[in-house]
């Protein structure tokens, strides 16, 4: 498929309401209304419950509710609508699984590889073994969840990712590490990032302060969000980035590796 000359961004900063799937469903049901014509629409990690431990208690089946709702919903705005949930696998593990919803109602996945030890998070859920690359008007798209975003080999492009993208609940006490860490991979990997983070406070008392931004290929920003609730757009060039890998194509000089 030839790449779209302009990709259109929707990023929906927002409070989460804990453990709440129904009522975070209605609420974000809502936010797309504003989000309608963009090609892309990104929620944050763990949108329907917040960023929770209790995997056993809030974990849904592979074709659960939330599914069914996404792929419902990117069939109704003819649009690529992704974000992370709680799930269990078909092999009986729970997974952080970012959900990839097409326009024809189909779904693809990504599981978060980095599990977030300081919360405990690698005692509750299983960890991803692959990178993915997905598609959507031609601009190939790699997803990773929050923590992912601390380990560059495993956000490194090897297959010409023309966007890096972060969901993520990456807390207010650590935002300076966010936004350092996001213009770095965007400039390492000469590609577009955009990152969607929740605001508001969770039910542990932990507060997230927002900072959704994207970034361009220099790691120069597009947009942020700041701490702002809200449906945030942005248009991505096809013509600009081409045009910088033309005049500066350090990837071509880039270390070969290998995942064991």
């Amino acid at each position: 498929m030839s790449k779209q000359d302009h990709l259109e961004l929707a990023l929906i900063q927002s409070d989460l309401a804990w453990h709440d799937p129904a009522g975070n469903r209605a609420h974000f049901e809502t936010q797309l209304l504003q989000a309608a014509g963009a090609d892309l629409v990104i929620l944050p990690e763990m949108f329907s419950t917040g960023f929770s431990m209790q995997s056993a208690e809030l974990a849904e089946p592979e074709d659960g509710p939330t599914s069914r709702w996404l792929s419902e919903q990117a069939q109704r705005f003819n649009a690529v609508i992704t974000g992370s949930l709680i799930i269990q696998a078909a092999d009986g593990s729970y997974r952080n699984r970012l959900l990839w919803a097409r326009p024809d109602g189909s779904l693809a996945h990504y599981d978060k590889r980095h599990l977030f030890r300081m919360a405990g998070e690698h005692q509750h859920y299983a960890a991803g073994e692959r990178q993915a690359l997905f598609e959507v008007k031609g601009w190939r798209v790699r997803p990773l969840i929050c923590y992912d975003l601390r380990f560059p080999v495993w956000s490194r492009d090897a297959e010409g990712t023309d966007l890096l993208l972060y969901t993520a609940n990456w807390p207010a006490a650590r935002r300076l590490h966010w936004n350092r860490l996001l213009p770095a991979r965007a400039i390492e990997n000469l590609c577009y990032v955009a990152a969607v983070n929740r605001i508001g406070v969770d039910g542990k008392g932990h507060p997230y302060s927002g900072d959704s931004q994207v970034l361009d290929f220099q790691g120069d920003s597009l947009l942020d969000a700041h701490d702002k609730a809200g449906v945030f757009r942005q248009r991505l060039d096809a013509a600009a980035l081409a045009a910088y890998r033309e005049r500066f194509p350090a990837h071509q000089d880039a270390d070969p590796f290998e995942f064991r």
